[in-house]
């Protein structure tokens, strides 16, 4: 097939997502088009059949405001017709649903142009919540030929909702089991944890729904109980005040701000517990990253999550907030060896058994072959 793709292209899990999917269906042999206003931050355009088409936004001192959607639609229209993409695929509801909406409006005298929109969390809990939102996220919604949720929990919210009588299909989340996988030699580990510290790690965009600050404050709680360092992987508005933290806790010196990096497996692999105390997350893309390469999560029992983790099985759930009881979760996978072993083997085997690309890629390319042939 011939599909066009849409994503944020920053950091976050809408926009890796919508990436490894594409580079998962070119290896597949499809040819993939994404259309975006910057290179997605995991995309290596010079891999065989994927193409990448820049939405250049221009500014008239007429806009206040320059109209990225028409542009993309624009974009997306002279895409579909150049390349006689099959159907476009637009992840996060706002403003791509819409601009999907308006390409395929515009080619419809030519050709079918089929979209599906993947909702990720965030359009549907922040965005579209928003009443200056929501009427449009509703529609952008019903007006999809195919709408898909990365969980069950976001699939029953946006029902609930929004009141939206299309179905919503779950496709969960998924990770590449052979990029990220454990490193038994750990090789790097002695540059972040020089006197053999034991290692956590949390990766996101630093956003204040991600609870930055309590991955510090767990810290300075695990190291009244044992050695530990922390990597913090990623970048955003709480940043600072992490950073802050850190010196007033006195801890500053364990923590490592590493910004945002690519090729995080290769960091993820040296952690022994992956810290995700996040106030709200619709699936959890990193603890399951983190699992694939055997290191537990000690995460948040909030919207997806408990569909990814089993609590004590493969990680550990906690309340947001619970900075006591997420600190405790952690220094008993330390300080017990069987639990973190038993722990790092059921991760990897739920990623592996659920979620793995072998797994997940199949069912997109299921639901695409679906909606072309409706």
């Amino acid at each position: 097939m011939r599909i066009g793709i849409t994503c944020y292209p920053t950091y976050g899990g809408s926009g890796i997502v919508a990436t490894e999917l594409g580079l998962e269906l070119a290896t597949r042999g499809h040819d993939i088009h994404f259309i975006t206003y910057a290179n997605p931050i995991r995309l290596d355009p010079n891999i065989p059949r994927i193409h990448y088409h820049e939405v250049e936004v221009s500014n008239y001192p007429l806009f206040q405001y320059p109209p990225y959607c028409l542009a993309l639609a624009s974009r997306m229209a002279d895409v579909a017709e150049s390349y006689q993409l099959d159907l476009l695929h637009v992840h996060y509801a706002i403003p791509h649903s819409i601009s999907a909406m308006l390409a395929r409006q515009m080619t419809q005298s030519r050709r079918k142009l089929p979209f599906i929109t993947t909702l990720h969390g965030t359009d549907i809990t922040l965005v579209g919540l928003d009443p200056s939102y929501f009427a449009i996220t509703k529609f952008s919604i019903e007006e999809s030929d195919g709408v898909t949720s990365i969980s069950e929990d976001l699939r029953r919210h946006t029902e609930e909702v929004f009141g939206v009588s299309n179905e919503v299909r779950v496709i969960h989340n998924f990770v590449n089991c052979s990029t990220y996988s454990p490193d038994p030699k750990r090789k790097g580990r002695e540059l972040h944890a020089p006197n053999g510290e034991k290692l956590l790690i949390h990766l996101s965009n630093f956003r204040p729904v991600k609870r930055v600050n309590d991955c510090i404050r767990i810290l300075a709680e695990v190291r009244r109980h044992t050695d530990a360092r922390l990597l913090m992987v990623g970048d955003g508005p709480d940043r600072g005040p992490a950073e802050h933290l850190a010196g007033q806790l006195g801890v500053q010196k364990y923590v490592d701000f590493l910004g945002k990096r690519n090729n995080v497996e290769s960091l993820i692999r040296l952690a022994d517990v992956l810290l995700m105390p996040s106030e709200m997350e619709s699936f959890g893309l990193a603890a399951l990253e983190g699992m694939a390469c055997g290191v537990p999560a000690v995460a948040t029992r909030v919207g997806g999550v408990p569909e990814l983790i089993t609590h004590g099985v493969d990680g550990f759930l906690e309340e947001v907030g619970n900075v006591a009881s997420q600190a405790a979760r952690v220094v008993e996978a330390l300080t017990d060896e069987p639990l973190h072993t038993r722990l790092a083997a059921a991760a990897r085997q739920t990623a592996l058994t659920r979620f793995c690309t072998e797994r997940i890629i199949p069912q997109y390319e299921r639901y695409y072959e679906e909606v072309l042939n409706r």
